[in-house]
Formats: structure tokens, sequence, C-alpha cells
């Protein structure tokens, strides 16, 4: 596994980490610039805990909230290249066991796109709790939430306006579970994501111990900078969130997919690290950075929001914030430039999002001055 060797990171990015870090009061940042051929520079700035002396390092875990919602559209497109699936493939078509006492007539003609792109008029979020303890069965409590959704009419109509779900992320996760035979989304995501892509630090849920109380990793705050009061992988979500974003990993690997995405969108680079790319399609990796048909006129793809940034050239950027009300990511993605800026924060909120920002704007212009080999940044 490749690491940095040193793990207080590049002396550069540091410097341009710490006076955003200060400027908005959060307690740790971490942020990277990543092209296809790879990691190019890493920083790290701050603490773990607010009120402790520990050092966040570049080998850190951190929650990526919903930028996973690009890895399940990704994971979906690698079933969709087996045809286990369809783009166009139906609710009606994926559980032909519901449409006649469970599953509203309206949510018959719902697509995967629909899902993916946020317009198949279901809530933002599930409308009643779901916890999972130690014994639960998760894709059950998955599917239970599929059931008591899918049963209501829409709360808007199908194709309308772009309204963010995560219910309809849940949902396409609960698809997965139906055509990959009953193995969990989890399961899937790491034998058709993390593993092809050697992501060895991905999990899921918080990044802390069992205990609770140690500082491995860095520590959630919420959006008052208050440290949560514990952390443990129990510090997030409930665990049927997973498909809409409960990722966490290291900044090393996080890099690993946004390269991978980055080389689907240069098919005649090879990567430096050798293997073939997620996707067999460059036509793949289009689909997941393009506003499909059925969205047009909105500005969100499949995980993706698509903007135009003069910095980025071609036909769009790539962007997407992740938030579990305890921790901050936010990704830039210009595939027609061949580079990334990701940025995370061990905080939640307005402060953390400002932050992670400037951070980003801050590595985009480090790229623009100088080409990032040159910088301090050194693996083995």
């Amino acid at each position: 596994k490749k690491v940095w060797r040193d793990s207080r990171g590049d002396g550069i990015v540091n410097g341009l980490l710490d006076p955003i870090r200060a400027k908005f009061g959060v307690p740790a940042m971490c942020a990277a610039i990543v092209t296809s051929t790879g990691l190019q520079c890493v920083g790290v700035s701050g603490v773990r805990k607010k009120g402790t002396d520990v050092s966040v390092e570049t080998c850190d875990l951190w929650h990526l909230g919903s930028n996973g919602k690009a890895m399940t559209s990704t994971v979906i497109a690698r079933l969709v290249e087996r045809n286990l699936l369809s783009w166009d493939s139906t609710l009606a078509q994926i559980f032909p066991d519901l449409t006649t006492s469970v599953m509203h007539k309206d949510f018959h003609g719902v697509t995967l796109v629909h899902l993916l792109t946020h317009r198949a008029g279901l809530p933002a979020n599930p409308r009643q709790r779901y916890n999972s303890g130690d014994n639960d069965d998760v894709t059950s409590l998955r599917f239970q939430m599929l059931c008591d959704e899918l049963k209501r009419p829409p709360v808007q109509p199908i194709g309308a306006d772009k309204l963010y779900s995560n219910v309809g992320y849940i949902v396409a996760g609960a698809v997965v579970e139906r055509v990959m035979n009953g193995q969990s989304f989890e399961q899937v995501m790491r034998s058709e994501l993390f593993q092809p892509l050697d992501m060895t630090s991905a999990g899921f849920g918080g990044t802390g111990s069992e205990k609770g109380t140690d500082l491995e990793q860095p520590w959630p705050h919420t959006d008052d900078g208050r440290p949560t009061a514990k952390h443990s992988p129990h510090t997030d979500n409930s665990p049927i969130y997973s498909p809409a974003g409960r990722v966490h990993c290291s900044m090393d690997d996080w890099a690993k997919f946004i390269q991978d995405q980055l080389r689907g969108r240069q098919p005649s680079r090879p990567a430096t690290n050798g293997g073939d790319r997620l996707l067999s399609s460059p036509n793949s990796y289009r689909m997941l950075h393009t506003v499909p048909a059925v969205a047009a006129g909105g500005d969100y793809a499949l995980g993706w929001n698509v903007v135009r940034r003069s910095w980025g050239g071609g036909d769009g950027v790539l962007n997407h914030c992740g938030d579990n009300t305890m921790n901050h990511a936010n990704v830039w993605v210009a595939p027609a430039r061949d580079f990334a800026v990701l940025v995370c924060v061990n905080q939640s909120g307005d402060r953390s999002f400002a932050a992670s920002d400037a951070a980003a704007a801050a590595l985009i212009g480090l790229h623009s001055r100088q080409q990032p080999a040159t910088t301090q940044c050194l693996m083995q």
C-alpha cells in the first residue's frame, strides 16, 4: 500500500490550509490534488479533536457523506455494463412482487436514472426511523424502508424539478441488493469498487473505535464546533443510508476513486499504478458525468453536480459536497483539465462548507501556478 513518507503532509499545501482553518475556526482539514495519474499532493492542518493537541495526519480516515453517491452510481454502472441492470430499468420490472399490493402505481415507471438524479418523486429522507443494532439485518431494513416509501404517492411528479433525495439513493441500494441475489449493498460496494481500486481503508459509518473515546482518528464536531459525545463506528446516520453516503476512507483512497473518474475521461492515458479502469467503456463515465434527458435543464448528473467554471474548461466541472451533520467533504473535478481537488473537515455546517470551498479555491490556484509534481509530496 502506498503511504506518504511524511504523515504531516506537504509543506506547501499545509501552508495554504493553516490560515483557512484559523479563519473559519474548524478543528482540522485535509486537502489534496489528484490527476488521472494519481494523487499529486496532500496536506493537513489542525487537531483531531478540539481541546487537544493531537494533530491530524495524512493517513487519517475522513467521512465523505454524500460524496458516496458518486460511488453508488459507479457501482450501478458496473452492473449495467454486465447487463444485470439497464439505466432504463423500472421499479416495476425490478420489484414485480410489489406492484399489485405495495408499490403506488405512480412509481411503477420510475427508472434508475430518475433515482440517481433526484427526479423520482421521493422525499429527502425516510419519514420514519430505521435503527440498526448489531443483530439487525440492514438489507431487510432497507427493503422495509423501500416498501414504506413506495406505498405512498410521490411527493412531487416523477421527472419534475430535482428534489434532493437520500431516499432515492437508498432505494437504488435496495435495487442493487435485489439483482445481486441478496448480497448487502455494503458487500457489493466492497467487491465492485473498494477492492478493485485497492481502497483498503474504506468502510462505512463513523471512523472511531468501539471504545468511542480514543483519538486514533479525526473526531466529529457538530456545526456549532462542539465535539460529539462519543466517536465510534456507530457515530453516523442509520446504516440504511450507506447508498446515500456513509463511506469513510483515507484521503489517499478517496483519491483513487477520483483518479478513476478522471481516467475514464482520459482513455488514452495509461494509469501509473497499472490495472484497468473500473468501467470498461468511456461512455459509462460520460453517462455518470452528464445531465441526462430526464433531468434536462438541471445541473445534476448521476451522483455529481455539473456546473461551468472558467478554470475547468470543456463542457463543465463536477462537484459534490457531503455532510453527515458531524463531518464535511467537498470535491471539485475538472475532466477537461485532468485534475481534481478534494477537501475534508471534521466538522459539519456552513463554516465547514466555507472553509472547504476556500481550500478548494487555494488548491485550484496552486495547480494552475505549477505542476503538482514540483511540490514536496513523495510517495513510496
